[in-house]
């Protein structure tokens, strides 16, 4: 049980932010920074290695010079280069102002040589070269951009002038993207941290600089009382130049008015720069680490939180959106288990939203509940919360991602999920009482939410279920001891508790020993015994629903495997299956960590590409019927 509970750092700051110029410069070494083979044959050609022990200033200046002269890409290059190891030379000599003129140097050149027209012809991708100008672009605006930060004028939406020895600068700093300027809080920088927790790390290599964005609402944002607290999301920032001069080497006294631009990674990971598509580089996966890290959204996902603090983790349970909202892409909603929280799905989460074609067509969505409450009253909630969603952010039923909705359930999260796709009938209030509902003593509010709890539909907008280790027969865990055990560890909502038993007393002999009302925790909920899994399996499915099963069991020539063999420690391999699902996986794991398994992970990324393609043969052929009954003078929607 205690697995559950996580108090890890997931983003370590650094001591020094990640360089990639560190070793191809040398720039920590003890004889302090170095120029490459290239540049240093550059000097020794024009007669300049002397003038390496002479003013940073002259240096560029004589460089400057000649690259006017004869702009060719490796001039360019050097200059670049030279400049940006003056700038780390001043730094180190502490003088910020000089290193920020050499950097807007380095900056505008490395930039030129990357996208001037006259070296279309000289530039050679395949040249090494070519990627060292791209980390002196990257490296350059960096360290320029934490001067900006420095000063305070480092926001979206802003402008900043700036002047160096060499040029002249006009900034402004703009959106692109899902987020608007008016979204954007604090900036981070992703090289000041080391992602500790999440086993892989996706990036994109290109051009900008990945940072971590932290969110503000603007107060107009529907989706905004669905983002956690302190929530932050990737960006790459690029800076776009425009020159009133030649489009060749940079020289003194050229003015550049610039585009800083701020871009979203989850919705484009390349822009069009001077007629070029160039890849940007990207970050996923230190934003998330440095999200997680937040201690109010620490607080919220403690897993004994949802089963002592009961009522508090009701204030804070419901959907959770850990990236923007957008109308374009399926929403995939994923429901933890047992003694757990939203957090145990990051590595999942993670390695999905890594595949370019998945965070292209899907968004993720989080339930987040109390565990410690009996199954059915957390799936009412979900109930409610997948309503409540639907109305704040498609009121009108416009929106088609919406209806091709996907729910993955690990454990206890399964049978949430799978309460959301059938229709109840009367089977579950039978369970409760033999008398009909309106027929109690009871007041109009309790009797509405006894109708939400066991009088339901499938909700038609789910089209995939994908269910994890789940006891869709109960779980042997659940006995005599530990249903004890439950009920001393776990607090049972005081309202619910009080309203129970009103109920109980108002109506007496209405409510058997073994009615459902009963049952006051999870515990007691997920046991074999439990009366309301059999019906729940009984229930048909609607033909609009798929479901995906998969099940784990332990290393059967281990210790805990000759113990616990034909189940993953807590659920059975005949309790976990499903007879209904279209496709079945087993895999080799214990129950705690098997949606956290690579196989487990490729396999809901196989199900969500294929859940793609029907939806796309869907839509095709519906077109096509569309078009097929089209009559003259009649439009088709």
């Amino acid at each position: 049980m205690l697995t559950g509970c996580s108090s890890s750092q997931w983003a370590r700051h650094r001591s020094k932010p990640a360089n990639a110029l560190s070793s191809v410069l040398q720039l920590d070494s003890y004889r302090g920074p170095k120029p490459t083979d290239r540049t240093m044959q550059f000097l020794r050609r024009y007669g300049l290695v002397e003038a390496l022990d002479e003013p940073a200033d002259q240096l560029i200046e004589a460089a400057l010079d000649i690259a006017q002269r004869e702009p060719t890409a490796e001039n360019v290059y050097a200059i670049a280069e030279l400049a940006y190891l003056s700038a780390q030379r001043a730094e180190a000599a502490g003088d910020s102002v000089r290193a920020g003129s050499f950097y807007f140097t380095a900056l505008a050149n490395s930039y030129f040589y990357l996208f001037s027209p006259e070296l279309d012809r000289a530039r050679n991708p395949y040249d090494p070269q070519f990627r060292r100008a791209c980390d002196v672009y990257n490296q350059s605006l960096e360290s320029t951009l934490r001067a900006v930060q420095a000063s305070g004028e480092l926001r979206a939406g802003g402008t900043m002038s700036f002047r160096s020895e060499h040029q002249n600068f006009s900034v402004s700093v703009a959106s692109r993207g899902t987020w608007q300027e008016e979204h954007f809080d604090t900036l981070s920088f992703v090289s000041d941290y080391k992602v500790e927790e999440l086993a892989n790390q996706y990036k994109t290599y290109g051009l900008g600089v990945p940072m971590i964005a932290a969110y503000k609402s603007d107060g107009q944002d529907p989706a905004a009382q669905f983002y956690p607290p302190g929530m932050s999301y990737p960006v790459t920032a690029f800076l776009r130049i425009e020159t009133s001069g030649a489009a060749g080497p940079v020289a003194t006294g050229d003015h550049f008015s610039c585009i800083l631009e701020l871009h979203d990674p989850l919705t484009a990971s390349d822009i069009d720069v001077h007629g070029r598509l160039v890849p940007l580089q990207t970050d996923l996966t230190t934003p998330l680490a440095y999200s997680l890290d937040n201690p109010m959204f620490k607080k919220a996902n403690a897993p004994m939180r949802g089963l002592r603090d009961v009522e508090s983790s009701y204030a804070v349970s419901g959907l959770y959106l850990l990236e923007p909202y957008d109308a374009r892409k399926i929403p995939v909603v994923m429901v933890h288990g047992f003694y757990s929280s939203l957090v145990t799905w990051m590595e999942m989460f993670n390695d999905l939203r890594g595949s370019p074609d998945i965070r292209q067509n899907y968004q993720f969505w989080f339930y987040l509940y109390p565990t410690g409450t009996p199954f059915w009253i957390n799936a009412t909630n979900l109930r409610s919360e997948l309503a409540r969603v639907r109305h704040t952010l498609d009121p009108g039923h416009q929106i088609p991602a919406m209806d091709n909705m996907v729910v993955v359930g690990h454990s206890m999260g399964g049978l949430l999920g799978h309460m959301q796709t059938i229709d109840s009938g009367d089977a579950f209030w039978q369970l409760v009482s033999d008398r009909q509902l309106d027929t109690l003593q009871a007041s109009d509010a309790m009797k509405q939410r006894l109708r939400e709890m066991f009088y339901f539909h499938a909700n038609p907008s789910i089209r995939r279920l994908v269910t994890i280790a789940t006891p869709h027969a109960g779980s042997n865990f659940s006995n005599s001891a530990t249903q004890w055990l439950s009920r001393k560890l776990i607090a049972v909502p005081e309202r619910l508790e009080q309203s129970v038993g009103e109920l109980v007393r108002d109506n007496p002999e209405s409510f058997a020993p073994t009615s459902l009302l009963r049952q006051t925790t999870a515990v007691d909920s997920l046991a074999v015994s439990s009366p309301i899994l059999p019906v729940l399996m009984q229930q048909p499915r609607p033909p609009w629903l798929t479901q995906h099963n998969i099940v784990a069991e332990v290393d059967g020539h281990r210790m805990i495997g000759r113990v616990a063999r034909g189940s993953d420690g807590v659920v059975t391999r005949q309790s976990a299956a499903l007879p209904s699902a279209v496709s079945e996986t087993v895999v080799t794991s214990d129950h705690v960590n098997v949606h956290r398994k690579p196989l487990v992970i490729l396999e809901v990324r196989r199900i969500l590409r294929e859940h793609l393609l029907d939806s796309r043969a869907t839509r095709e052929a519906r077109d096509e019927r569309a078009e097929n009954i089209r009559l003259p003078g009649y439009e088709t929607r």
